[in-house]
C-alpha cells in the first residue's frame, strides 16, 4: 500500500514539475517591450540613481547648522570670587560658564552654485537612464529577432522532418519488398537524421537566447518564450535623403553625446565653484560669559574669517579648467563616432535592402510549391534520389537566404535606431 501511495505521489510530483518546466509564454514584440519597461531591474536601479541625485539637490539647499559651544564650566567650588546670584535654585553662586553660538555664512554664491551643480547631476542621471534604456532596447529587440529567426528555421526543419519521415517509412516498406536498393533507403534515412540533428541544435540555440531575454523581462526560469509576431521585413522604407537629418538628430538625441555635454556643463559649474572657493566664508558668533570677565554677565559678538594668504585654490581651479577642455574633446569624439556609425549602419542596411528587393514576394511560395511537386514526383519515381536531394538542398539554402535577409534587415534597422538615438 505504501509503495502504491509513493508511486502515485511521484507521478503527481513529476507531472507538476514537467508542467512548470514547459510553461509556455507567448509574447509579441510590443508586449515584450511593455514588460521590459515595467520590470527590468537595470532600469529600476537607474531610476533610483536619479532619485538619489534629486535627494542630493535637496540637501544642497540647506544652510549649514549653527554651532553651539558651552565651556568654562567649573564642577568644583571656587573661593575668592565675587558674589554672584544663583543660576538654578541655590546652585551657581560660585560657578563660571560661557556659551557661544556660531553661524557660517557662505560667500561668493557658493550655496547657490552648489545647488545648480546638483541640478546638473540630476540631469546627467536622466541621460544615463536614456543610455541604459538605449543599450537594453537594442539587446532586447535583437534577442527577439534572433528567436524569431530560429523559430522560422525550426518550422522549415519540422516540416521537412514530417515529410521525410513519411518517405523513409514508405521506402522501408519498399526495401522489405525488395523494390529498392538499401543505399537509397540509407541515403534518405541519413537526410532525416541530419534534419533532426539540426532541429536539436536550433532548440539549443533558442534556449541560450532565452536566458538573456528572460533576464531582460524578469520572467521565471521555468517559462518558455514564444514570439508571436511574424518574421517580416521592417515596414519603414529608408532613403539617403534622411541621412543628413539623422546626423543632426543624433546630436540632439543620442544619450552618450548628451552625457558628455552634461559633463561639460558640470565642469564649467565646478570651475565657478572653485573660483568662489578663493573667497573665504565668514563665521558670525554671539557669546555669553558669566563670571569670567570684569562683567558678571558679558554678551558679545564676533566675526571670524580665514585669511587667503597661502592657499588661493589655484591648483583646483587649474584642474577644473583642464576638465572643461577634456569634456569638450569627449563631446567632439562622441559626435564624430555617432556620424561614422550612422553612415556605416545605413550603408549596410541599403546593401541588404537591395538583396531583399531582388527576392520577389511570390518567390518563397513558388519554392514551397516546387518542393511539393518534387516530393510527389519522387514518390512516383519520376525523378531520381539525386535530383530530389539536390532540389531539397537548394530549397533549404534558399529558405535560409530569405530568412537571413529578413534577420539582417531587422538587425540593421534596430542598429540604425540605436546609433541615431531614437525610434525612426
Amino acid at each position: 500500500m505504501k509503495k502504491i501511495i509513493f508511486t502515485l505521489f511521484y507521478i503527481h510530483f513529476f507531472s507538476f514539475f514537467c508542467a512548470q518546466i514547459s510553461d509556455t509564454l507567448t509574447l509579441s514584440r510590443k508586449d515584450a517591450e511593455a514588460m521590459f519597461l515595467a520590470k527590468n531591474l537595470d532600469l529600476i536601479a537607474q531610476k533610483l540613481e536619479i532619485s538619489q541625485a534629486e535627494a542630493r539637490t535637496l540637501q544642497a539647499k540647506y544652510w549649514p547648522n549653527p554651532k553651539l559651544t558651552v565651556n568654562e564650566i567649573n564642577l568644583w567650588r571656587t573661593y575668592d570670587i565675587e558674589d554672584q546670584p544663583a543660576l538654578i535654585g541655590n546652585w551657581g553662586k560660585t560657578s563660571q560658564v560661557a556659551a557661544e553660538i556660531e553661524q557660517v555664512i557662505q560667500t561668493a554664491g557658493k550655496r547657490r552654485k552648489n545647488i545648480e551643480l546638483q541640478k546638473i547631476e540630476v540631469e546627467g542621471e536622466k541621460y544615463e537612464l536614456q543610455e541604459v534604456l538605449r543599450e537594453l532596447k537594442k539587446t532586447l529587440r535583437n534577442a527577439m529577432t534572433e528567436i524569431l529567426y530560429n523559430q522560422e528555421q525550426q518550422k522549415i526543419y519540422q516540416n521537412q522532418i514530417s515529410s521525410i519521415e513519411k518517405l523513409t517509412k514508405s521506402f522501408q516498406n519498399q526495401l522489405n519488398l525488395g523494390n529498392i536498393s538499401k543505399a537509397e533507403y540509407v541515403r534518405l534515412k541519413a537526410q532525416e537524421i541530419e534534419f533532426k540533428k539540426k532541429l536539436i541544435s536550433l532548440k539549443q540555440e533558442i534556449e541560450d537566447q532565452q536566458v538573456e531575454l528572460k533576464a531582460l523581462l524578469m520572467i521565471p526560469s521555468h517559462s518558455y518564450l514564444v514570439v508571436s509576431d511574424s518574421f517580416t521585413m521592417p515596414e519603414k522604407q529608408l532613403s539617403e535623403v534622411e541621412l543628413s537629418q539623422w546626423l543632426e538628430k543624433a546630436k540632439e538625441n543620442r544619450p552618450d553625446i548628451l552625457i558628455s555635454k552634461n559633463k561639460e556643463k558640470h565642469a564649467e559649474k565646478n570651475l565657478e565653484i572653485q573660483n568662489a572657493m578663493k573667497t573665504p566664508d565668514v563665521a558670525v558668533s554671539i557669546g555669553y560669559d558669566r563670571g569670567g570677565n570684569i562683567m558678571k554677565d558679558f554678551i558679545g559678538v564676533g566675526v571670524s574669517v580665514d585669511l587667503p594668504i597661502f592657499d588661493r585654490n589655484k591648483g583646483n581651479i587649474q584642474e577644473a579648467k583642464l576638465e572643461i577642455e577634456k569634456m569638450k574633446l569627449e563631446t567632439r569624439k562622441n559626435t564624430l563616432k555617432s556620424e561614422n556609425e550612422i553612415v556605416s549602419v545605413f550603408r549596410n542596411y541599403i546593401r541588404t535592402q537591395k538583396v531583399s528587393e531582388e527576392i520577389d514576394d511570390s518567390y518563397e511560395s513558388t519554392l514551397d510549391g516546387l518542393l511539393v511537386s518534387h516530393e510527389k514526383n519522387f514518390r512516383l519515381r519520376n525523378i531520381s534520389m539525386l535530383e530530389f536531394m539536390d532540389f531539397l538542398d537548394t530549397y533549404i539554402s534558399n529558405k535560409m537566404i530569405i530568412l537571413d535577409t529578413k534577420k539582417e534587415l531587422n538587425q540593421y534597422y534596430e542598429n540604425l535606431q540605436y546609433v541615431v538615438g531614437q525610434d525612426l
